[in-house]
């Protein structure tokens, strides 16, 4: 299914509209944050990591094929706006943590993040001109978690679709000690490179034109 949602003007000029595969508020609320507009759009691809696959190849990988059935469903329309999309994965132990299906799913990911740092990676492309890629990397140090204040968590709703089970926009930001990398990353699309990107693709942020 194809989510198509257009995002509200923001009170000033804007920069030429971007497509954003993604579903995700979060990553709305973070164009918003910079100024700019998009059309949601979003396509179902298979997030299953491959047998060896590095954890940045990862998130580089399922960031193209978000963005790419996008375009390839909209056709040549799209061609003159950008089409943006993201993936962000936290990695433990050389494993690859990504949304958990159940409580018991959450409770084991917050047990083996708890009281120690772990690596959030958000593979960011742009499909434009050219296609470009991008990978925030940031440390994380979360505090001890207990299993009551796990299922306390749970309970919340908010952890049902975070990777490694966590949100640092919301309550889960109670665990979160420290970080050390892209706020905006670990959230979901890294503001910084984003912007490189987009001003790779002749959209600058802060033109005077």
């Amino acid at each position: 299914m194809v989510l198509d949602e257009t995002l509200p003007p923001t009170g000033r000029d804007d920069p030429p509209r971007l497509i954003l595969a993604s579903k995700s508020p979060r990553r709305r609320e973070l164009l918003r944050q910079i100024g700019l507009t998009a059309e949601v759009r979003s396509a179902d691809v298979d997030e299953s990591p491959a047998r060896g696959e590095a954890p940045a190849d990862y998130v580089l990988r399922i960031a193209l094929a978000k963005a790419r059935a996008v375009r390839a469903a909209l056709g040549r329309g799209t061609a003159a706006r950008p089409v943006l999309a993201a993936d962000t994965a936290v990695i433990c132990d050389d494993r690859i943590l990504g949304k958990p299906a159940d409580a018991a799913e959450a409770a084991r990911m917050l047990a083996l993040l708890s009281a120690r740092t772990h690596q959030v990676l958000t593979g960011v492309a742009l499909l434009g001109a050219a296609e470009r890629t991008v990978v925030s990397s940031t440390r994380v140090w979360l505090r001890a978690v207990s299993a009551a204040e796990a299922a306390v968590y749970w309970a919340s709703g908010e952890p049902q679709d975070k990777a490694g089970g966590y949100g640092l926009q919301g309550l889960g930001a109670v665990f979160v000690e420290r970080l050390e990398g892209s706020w905006s990353g670990v959230v979901g699309l890294p503001l910084f490179e984003t912007a490189q990107l987009l001003a790779a693709e002749g959209l600058p942020l802060l033109s005077a034109d």
